[in-house]
């Protein structure tokens, strides 16, 4: 593992890090926040990382967090992935997309309609299942009842 280098204090886009780190529709750009801000050392944002840990549903970023956290010298406890469903009643949510389309709908189709209407599902899923996403959503669209 490389070293970082750790500067003591708030990094000027503090603030555009933060909300970065917050942005619920967008895993990406908030890992990228999190890899950021670990690279400064301030209470401010080891409360960031700490939640961040604890409470993202993506798990790239909890363990991003993680790391962060160590290199910054503490001794968190490595996360575990979450287990079930992500978001509370997904299936519901996922049924009722199916049912907007037209009968005889492609899954493509319903997956740009997924992205649309729900992008935070469709952002943490992606996420969390990563090169396995498209298998796992196809795999439940097949089995959703509807049209």
């Amino acid at each position: 593992m490389s070293q970082v280098e750790i500067t003591i204090g708030l990094p000027e886009n503090y603030e555009q890090l933060k909300t970065s780190s917050n942005r619920s529709s967008n895993w990406r750009e908030r890992l990228s926040a999190v890899e950021e801000l670990g690279k400064w050392e301030h209470a401010k944002i080891m409360d960031i990382l700490n939640h961040r840990m604890t409470n993202d549903l993506v798990y790239a970023v909890q363990e991003a967090a993680y790391r962060q956290l160590q290199l910054l010298g503490e001794s968190p406890q490595k996360p575990a992935r979450h287990k079930g469903e992500l978001f509370k009643g997904v299936n519901k949510v996922l049924l009722r997309v199916k049912k907007s389309l037209p009968a005889g709908h492609s899954y493509e189709e319903f997956k740009d309609k997924l992205k649309r209407m729900r992008e935070d599902i469709y952002d943490t899923y992606e996420g969390d299942k990563g090169d396995e996403f498209d298998a796992w959503l196809q795999g439940v669209w097949s089995t959703l009842g509807g049209r």
